[in-house]
């Protein structure tokens, strides 16, 4: 049988309703910080008001004439200033709008990357060097690309409703620049996690659920990045919840088979329809083979000492047919929530669909 489509809902609900004025909002959101001097908390909540008038302009736009705009660059160059500082006031409102939610919490993990040009970059966090053609001789040509990234958790509500961000964390790549060097070494599992760049996705998840009254009605969702078996008992530890997106075949039960092959032999349970768009912005239907199985998962055979198997759902959501002008829909999600109907399988392909505009 078809399950439902899939589409956004408009319905309202009881947050939306007392949302405050921009005024009343930037004083929830910086109630919570504690700076070092008041007048760095008045000056915080003037640049606030100023930039929301201003939302994707520059600094000296936002700010309007060279008075404010020296004092917002005096503001972010104050070595009194910390991103903790700055942050602690909105993620205090953020923990205060998920203990009004009284249900479940969709919390969106995700990476995204600022990147800066200056004549002299020097100082400008390292975000790779990919390639750019060709030079005369045939041989690759790089670029160094410059900037900083972000690592962010964004509470929603299952309406789509953002509650605020839960936690946030920048970095640059020259801060893990031996651990490419030590995975070929090595074998890349084994390296300690918390050498790798992919440590973040455990500290969100920690710092996140931390501002959860009830870890279990919290969902944290993340695409192929998140696929780190790590994050699955941290979860477990916390007594929270995860749905990601795979893209490692794991061993499965004892250790004999992998997840690929078991859901390979797995019947189809349904099948759901779907309603997406392009690259190009034209609009598609595509009819997805739903299966589902649940399996002990077990962790990368170099870490078996430290973590042990966990019990599984995996989801794979596979196209009907080759679709024209655009890659055929192949989705594989995890997740240690309980799925046993289709109806419950195609809740969580929503779920995640809500989060990464996979369609």
């Amino acid at each position: 049988m078809l399950g439902m489509r899939t589409k956004k809902t408009t319905r309202k609900t009881a947050l939306e309703d007392t949302l405050p004025t921009v005024g009343a909002w930037i004083d929830q959101e910086v109630g919570g910080c504690n700076f070092s001097d008041v007048r760095l908390a008045k000056r915080f909540r003037k640049l606030l008001g100023m930039m929301s008038d201003g939302i994707g302009q520059s600094v000296p736009y936002a700010c309007q004439d060279w008075a404010n705009t020296k004092a917002a660059y005096r503001f972010f160059s104050n070595d009194e200033v910390s991103e903790e500082q700055i942050m602690a006031g909105h993620f205090r409102a953020t923990r205060d709008r998920l203990s009004q939610a009284h249900r479940k919490i969709l919390m969106l993990h995700d990476t995204c990357e600022f990147s800066f040009q200056r004549e002299k970059d020097s100082k400008i966090g390292l975000l790779g060097r990919p390639s750019c053609g060709k030079d005369k001789d045939g041989r690759l040509k790089h670029v160094t690309v410059r900037g900083l990234l972000m690592h962010s958790s964004l509470a929603i509500t299952l309406e789509g409703l953002p509650l605020g961000l839960a936690a946030i964390k920048f970095w640059t790549r020259k801060q893990f620049k031996g651990c490419n060097a030590l995975k070929r070494k090595i074998n890349p599992t084994r390296v300690p996690i918390e050498e790798k760049e992919s440590f973040r996705w455990l500290e969100n998840l920690r710092q996140s659920t931390a501002l959860t009254s009830n870890p279990r009605d919290c969902v944290h969702i993340g695409d192929r990045e998140s696929d780190i078996f790590e994050l699955f008992s941290l979860a477990d530890e916390l007594g929270t919840n995860f749905l990601v997106r795979t893209c490692v075949d794991r061993l499965a039960e004892d250790a004999g088979t992998t997840v690929a092959a078991e859901l390979k032999k797995a019947p189809v349970k349904g099948r759901h329809r779907i309603q997406g768009r392009n690259k190009q912005g034209e609009s598609y239907e595509a009819v997805l083979d739903i299966k589902y199985e649940q399996l002990q998962v077990l962790p990368p055979e170099g870490k078996w000492k430290d973590y042990a198997e966990l019990t599984l759902t995996v989801i794979h959501a596979t196209e009907r047919g080759t679709p024209r002008g655009r890659e055929k829909i192949a989705w594989k999600l995890l997740t240690n929530l309980p799925v046993k109907t289709l109806t419950a399988a195609i809740e969580k392909l929503n779920w995640y669909v809500a989060g990464h505009d996979e369609t």
